[in-house]
């Protein structure tokens, strides 16, 4: 049987293999230490977190932002809502699915680190050509070129048969942790997706309040609107009963009609603004509008929830956008790293195995098995400036997420300022509307009365009215503010908190032997 010749390295002695793996060592330390300088790449967020909040902070019973922070407001219908939104809302169901897409790239880039192996069979018949072979056969003495028909070496132009059935493997060592870096980058995108989805489930949510609210806004306002007019048709009627007597002039019954159409007027716009919210609350909890009543009720109904912002720093682990945004950053230094390791050799292991045989019945016998066990080192020398521009994308990538994250992190704060100072002013705005509301109705209560006494000139009877309207749908609209500004409040801090809740990652710990 023929067998395979040896690499002049297989007839090499002890000693000579030893050289030779003292060699390999000391280039692979030399290796190691030219890519310890240049895979050194620190990167510095730079970020100033301030002590505390400018603005006043609420009152110091109130606690941290419970998980189901809507559930402050008390209003059973507002729970189903949100529930019915958090499990069917198309926004919330889409981040899921990219959640999905992100783990699958997660175990994609998984897979570089693990060999390859393949299974391979294969029935191969050729025929030499009888102008290369037929001279060396001839000279050799004689016709047994053409009686070859099974064999597989040697000279002749017989036809010839091969069957083989081997396994292969291979396998890229991670010398510099570039593949281990991918992985890293992957894994932090995965699960940045999943701070993706709190962001949108969180912004769903609040839009869900912010939209219940503009419902029942809309239902006291309207309630108003027609207790206004009923009040002016009163008054209408009054005044054209002293018209009739003689006592009113023509003017004023046109003057009070004029207000009485204006207040009829305003009626129509506020049904369609309930209408049209409670069509977007469909929407938002995936179901048809005409599948949804809203029962409504009334805003001063509602609970008022009563939260504390924390610190400025304990923000940093509770807003799901600063999160998301830190996990990116981490991630795209990690491609930095890989990319930097791409100038640095690699080595490949590749091997072979299985069984050849000129025949089928003698495939899998002990004289057909072979294999080979090969190591391959390459050197990026020139790529026409691939390796540079990928490098410089990834940096410049890198550079865009520390601006947005930076951005992230100082909007966060200065949404949470933004919500506080809302939320006291609002507070005390309503305080003196409904002051305001409670004088001008004493005063057109007065005017009504005197009116019908017949003591005071209908032109104050109609400012006092006109006041008293406004300052009711006024306050409605005040009334409604105080709660967005709660709502606001609540999604600046991040919705709920989680207080066991760390730091999942440090973007500048992105090495292939960090630990998250």
């Amino acid at each position: 049987m023929q067998q395979r010749a040896q690499t002049p390295s297989a007839r090499a002695g002890p000693q000579s293999r030893a050289r030779s793996f003292a060699t390999l060592a000391v280039g692979f330390g030399l290796l190691q230490g030219l890519g310890a300088c240049v895979l050194n790449d620190r990167l510095d967020p730079a970020l100033e977190v301030p002590k505390n909040y400018r603005a006043p902070h609420l009152r110091s019973e109130a606690a941290l932002p419970p998980l189901e922070w809507w559930r402050g407001f008390r209003s059973a219908e507002l729970t189903d809502l949100m529930e019915q939104a958090s499990a069917a809302n198309f926004d919330i169901a889409a981040a899921v699915a990219r959640i999905v897409q992100a783990d699958a790239q997660a175990r994609i880039a998984g897979a570089a680190l693990l060999p390859s192996i393949n299974a391979t069979a294969s029935a191969q018949r050729s025929k030499s050509s009888q102008a290369v072979f037929g001279g060396a056969s001839g000279a050799s003495g004689g016709g047994s070129g053409g009686s070859g028909g099974s064999s597989v070496g040697g000279g002749g132009g017989g036809a010839r048969t091969l069957y083989t059935a081997a396994l292969n493997a291979s396998y890229q060592l991670d010398f510099w942790g570039k593949v281990r870096a991918q992985i890293r980058a992957a894994d932090y995108s995965a699960l940045a997706s999943r701070f993706d989805r709190e962001v949108v489930a969180l912004s769903t949510l609040v839009t869900v309040a912010d939209t219940y609210f503009l419902v029942l806004e809309g239902q006291d306002r309207l309630r108003v609107a027609r207790e206004n007019l009923t009040s002016s048709e009163r008054i209408l009627k009054l005044i054209q009963d002293r018209f009739n007597n003689g006592t009113a002039s023509a003017l004023e019954v046109a003057q009070q009609a004029s207000l009485t159409a204006i207040v009829r007027a305003s009626i129509p716009p506020l049904v369609e603004q309930v209408q049209q919210n409670t069509a977007t609350l469909a929407l938002l909890v995936g179901r048809a509008p005409e599948n949804l009543a809203v029962r409504g009720g009334s805003l001063y109904r509602l609970g008022i929830p009563r939260v504390s912002p924390g610190l400025p720093s304990e923000l940093l682990t509770q807003r799901p956008d600063i999160r998301e945004a830190e996990l990116k950053l981490a991630s795209a230094d990690a491609n930095v790293y890989a990319a930097r390791a791409a100038f640095l050799p690699s080595i490949q292991l590749t091997g072979q195995a299985g069984f050849e045989s000129a025949a089928l019945r003698t495939l899998f016998g002990p004289g057909a098995v072979f294999y080979t066990v090969a190591a391959s080192l390459t050197q990026p020398i020139f790529q026409g400036g691939l390796l540079l521009g990928q490098l410089d994308l990834q940096k410049g990538a890198r550079e865009e997420l520390l601006q947005d994250y930076r951005k992230t992190v100082i909007s966060a704060f200065t949404d949470v300022e933004r919500a506080l100072v809302a939320v006291q002013q609002t507070t005390r705005q309503e305080a003196l509307q409904r002051q305001a509301v409670a004088e001008s109705r004493k005063a057109f209560e007065l005017s009504e009365e005197r009116l019908r006494a017949g003591t005071i000139d209908l032109t104050t009877v109609l400012q006092a009215e006109q006041t008293f309207f406004q300052q009711e749908d006024t306050l409605a609209q005040v009334r409604f503010a105080r709660l967005q500004a709660i709502v606001s409040l609540f999604q600046a801090l991040g919705g709920g908190w989680f207080l066991d809740r760390e730091p999942v990652v440090r973007p500048l710990d992105v090495g292939p032997n960090s630990k998250s």
